[in-house]
């Protein structure tokens, strides 16, 4: 075989070590993400809970909205924010609902991961600050 890079006989591949190297890494990504999963899709339930407490309640007072928020967080069974939570605004007979909150989720004993997770229904994006209440 003129010219061939490859020798007869000769053999290739990956090596058994290089394998249990890559299933590691490999494995140890599908942890996190069997693990943030959870959170993100609360998140977006979150949201869309915002989004249907503002259509249900309108321009209803800030109980209503808030009740309104918790019976629809409550069928996408959210537990990390509740309609006492919730930041509701009103600015030229508007209403706009925003929220915060941090979520920990843990991976492997005393590693976790930290999630800032805000969101609004204002059109502008800006999430407003909830007033401290002490």
């Amino acid at each position: 075989m003129k010219g061939g890079k490859y020798r007869i006989g000769a053999e290739s591949g990956v090596s058994l070590s290089g394998l249990i190297v890559v299933l590691i890494v490999l494995g140890a990504l599908a942890l996190v993400v069997i693990k943030v999963t959870p959170a993100f899709i609360e998140y977006r339930s979150v949201k869309d809970a915002i989004v249907k407490a503002k259509a249900d309640a309108g321009s209803g007072s800030v109980r209503e909205i808030e009740q309104a928020f918790d019976k629809n967080a409550g069928v996408n069974d959210v537990s990390a924010i509740s309609g006492r939570d919730l930041v509701i605004t009103r600015d030229g007979g508007s209403t706009e609902i925003s929220f915060a909150y941090e979520k920990r989720v843990p991976l492997a004993g005393n590693v976790s991961l930290l999630f800032d997770f805000a969101g609004t229904t204002d059109p502008s994006g800006v999430v407003a600050a909830k007033a401290d209440t002490k």
